[in-house]
């Protein structure tokens, strides 16, 4: 089947340069965007219930821009002061960066890792005192407190946000010929919205292993998994998947 229509399961770019353009215009696809999940916080009434308390802990481990908006939103809700000596360990330096909407930026009680969770758990082994607090949704990743836990630091996760399926009543029907992922919490959204659903040849592209896992414990099969050695990104996956179709096609 020649692939004309894509639905991707994130907000459409802001950047009229992003690569989703170039593939459309290279492969003359139609490529719609619509978020199939969306986040909601826990309120601070029900957060107290956990009996969390915030300003036990020395250090707060953030791993995406959500997680920053929702510690500072909590404490704020809890009327909590941030003290000046907490430290931030921060996955990324986007997310380093972000943090600077609501402090001021000091190198001293800034930690950055290069890009994964695994990068930042080398800066948090050299700093093994502290007591961390990890801000998270209730989907976590497995990784997250295992490797905590291999590392023998004294943490505590706390969910402040929830990742829910968003409503997508108004899609009659997904006519397309690909679907894109990129959480577990995406193929949840897929079974609620559309219970029905049955693939008869649409692709299914998932981006990481945990997203590849729901794929197929849905008992869909996967047919682009990134990211991949020779394309890091889904737009690169997706691209390579196409121009294999096409070759094999001009094959038959």
């Amino acid at each position: 089947m020649k692939i004309k229509t894509i639905l991707v399961s994130q907000p459409e770019p802001t950047d009229e340069k992003n690569p989703y353009v170039e593939l459309a215009k290279k492969f003359a696809l139609k490529i719609d965007f619509r978020p199939f999940i969306k986040i909601e916080a826990v309120p601070g009434q029900e957060f107290r219930q956990e009996r969390v308390n915030i300003l036990d802990h020395t250090a707060v481990v953030l791993t995406s821009r959500n997680s920053v908006d929702h510690f500072f939103r909590m404490c704020k809700e809890l009327r909590l002061t941030v003290p000046e000596s907490l430290k931030y360990f921060c996955v990324s330096e986007s997310v380093a960066y972000y943090v600077q909407k609501y402090i001021v930026y000091r190198k001293r009680k800034v930690f950055i890792g290069k890009q994964s969770f695994a990068d930042l758990m080398d800066v948090i082994k050299k700093h093994k005192d502290e007591t961390y607090l990890v801000p998270c949704s209730d989907i976590q990743k497995q990784e997250i407190p295992a490797l905590l836990d291999k590392a023998g630091v004294k943490y505590t996760n706390a969910v402040f946000y929830r990742t829910v399926a968003s409503d997508l009543s108004d899609i009659k029907n997904l006519a397309y010929d690909m679907l894109v992922f990129f959480s577990p919490g995406g193929i949840e959204s897929l079974k609620k919205n559309f219970p029905k659903f049955k693939q008869n040849g649409v692709v299914i592209a998932a981006f990481g292993p945990t997203t590849a896992k729901a794929v197929r414990e849905a008992g869909l099969e996967l047919n682009i998994e990134a990211p991949l050695p020779e394309a890091p990104s889904m737009t690169g996956a997706i691209e390579l998947y196409l121009k294999r179709a096409a070759k094999e096609a001009r094959k038959k």
